[in-house]
């Protein structure tokens, strides 16, 4: 019975704390307050561990009460914390190829963000994690899981890197999935992701008077970048053409089969033999090979070639697609005529180039090509590349699309005629970010 009285006492007083710690973050944020409201505190025994997760935080309530013994402010730093995962979106990927680097970025982007508010509710180990984010900024300016993660996986971490960035930044282990009742309302991605756009469109609001505003509008941007499947994208530069196959719309499957019954095998009504679809027929396929694009980034660029070629379902069976590498000059040219070579072709691309880079002799090229009639229909060029180049002043008579690898403030900005898509590194889902 006492056992019972002391326990529940216990939880009384942990309720207590994170109460306290939700009206001191509402009362000096008022914007979180439907991140904190949307977030399902969970008490969960003596695990002496946190874990966070979609909407969720679970807690031993003995922990608790001994950290916030220890330091008043740690409630609120633990909320903030799992508040800035929610709207950062870092539970909502699902392209992430190495898990472990991925929890290792949103916790050092979370971080950040909480001790750029400079709420007051600092940690002792704060001033070890600030010297650590001094020396990560010098390598990946932009803070956010998503720059953290890319640099991760070009460069790796070392195992002793991995457990001290773990000792600094992780308050709670992550979870990927919200795992409650059915009978339970749960707050899905999308809920999230209209919260966080709400966080920011009130930070936009008022962000000069927010010590580490743009800190977090820059994450919540970053996670709340809209994802497209290469198809829906490339699907613009299709054209209505006749394909050599059933066309089963235009087909009545009972008129044919009662002539097969009525009068032996004469069918009364033979199926069309073509299909009237839109497909690409005359497309260019640019791949930057500078010597400003390196290692992992060409890799890359020719993965998601790879995929955009043998994956799409866009290419007419008949085609006439050009694979062009291009620095300060055309390096390469594949051509590809039909859908049986893309696999072969795509597979066997050598990188030639890593001179200086110029977007200009690619188009140039093109033009000579359209002149000669190698092109007679061309509707589009998509072009992998960094963006640190120089591009043509007048748009061609065809949609160019530009694919980079990741955000940069200080990338050339791109012609206003150009679409932009930006590819995260490490994601081989073939699902760009626009």
């Amino acid at each position: 019975m006492n056992d019972n009285t002391e326990d529940n006492r216990i939880s009384e007083l942990a309720g207590k704390v994170l109460a306290l710690a939700r009206d001191s973050i509402v009362v000096r944020y008022r914007f979180f307050d439907k991140s904190l409201a949307a977030i399902k505190l969970i008490e969960k025994g003596s695990t002496g561990i946190y874990s966070g997760g979609a909407g969720t935080l679970e807690y031993d309530p003995v922990r608790l009460l001994a950290d916030y013994k220890k330091d008043p402010g740690f409630a609120v730093r633990l909320l903030l914390h799992v508040i800035f995962h929610n709207i950062f979106m870092h539970y909502s990927r699902k392209d992430i190829a190495n898990a472990e680097y991925w929890d290792i970025a949103t916790d050092i982007a979370v971080e950040n963000a909480v001790i750029s508010l400079e709420s007051g509710y600092q940690r002792l180990s704060d001033t070890q994690v600030q010297t650590v984010l001094a020396k990560l900024s010098k390598w990946v300016p932009r803070m956010t899981a998503e720059a953290l993660y890319r640099e991760f996986m070009v460069g790796g971490i070392s195992s002793d890197s991995a457990k001290e960035y773990s000792r600094l930044f992780r308050m709670d282990i992550h979870h990927k999935e919200q795992k409650t009742d059915k009978e339970e309302i749960t707050i899905s991605s999308e809920d999230w992701d209209r919260i966080a756009r709400r966080v920011a469109a009130e930070l936009r609001s008022f962000s000069k008077d927010i010590k580490g505003g743009d800190t977090i509008l820059l994450n919540i941007n970053e996670g709340t970048r809209k994802s497209y499947d290469y198809d829906e994208i490339i699907k613009r530069f299709a054209v209505m053409s006749e394909e050599i196959k059933v066309n089963p719309d235009e087909f009545d499957y009972v008129y044919y089969m009662y002539g097969l019954e009525r009068y032996g095998n004469l069918p009364l009504i033979e199926p069309l033999e073509y299909t009237d679809e839109k497909k690409i027929k005359e497309f260019v396929i640019a791949v930057d090979t500078s010597a400003s694009v390196r290692g992992k980034t060409v890799e890359s660029f020719l993965e998601k070639t790879y995929d955009l070629l043998a994956g799409s379902l866009s290419f007419s069976e008949s085609m006439n697609v050009h694979v062009i590498q291009c620095d300060s000059a055309v390096t390469s040219d594949i051509k590809i005529t039909g859908r049986s070579e893309l696999s072969d072709i795509a597979k066997n691309l050598q990188v030639k180039g890593f001179g200086a880079t110029d977007f200009r002799p690619v188009f140039e090229y093109v033009r000579q090509m359209t002149d000669r009639r190698e092109f007679t229909g061309l509707k589009g060029m998509i072009y992998f590349t960094d963006g640190y180049g120089i591009y043509p002043e007048s748009p061609p008579p065809y949609d160019v699309m530009f694919v980079f690898d990741h955000h940069d403030d200080m990338r050339p900005p791109v012609p206003a005629w150009a679409m932009t898509v930006i590819v995260d590194y490490g994601s081989r889902s073939g699902y760009p970010a626009m």
